[in-house]
């Protein structure tokens, strides 16, 4: 993952989501009443997009 001493964004950003990851894309889905957010072939990045998205989504209705 390093390229001449520095990581590469774009590897790490395309490899594929953590188990941590994928275990809080499920929860938050499930939470959000949106289950199509969840899949387990998600990039890293993917993931993290998407986990961001749907906690920012649950603040909001929360907030209500």
């Amino acid at each position: 993952m390093q390229v001449q001493g520095k990581y590469d964004a774009r590897v790490f950003l395309s490899e594929q989501m953590t188990r941590a990851q994928g275990l809080r894309l499920k929860r938050l889905s499930q939470e959000a009443y949106q289950p199509a957010q969840f899949a387990r072939d998600l990039s890293f990045g993917e993931a993290a997009r998407r986990i961001q998205a749907l906690e920012a989504e649950i603040e909001l209705a929360n907030s209500f």
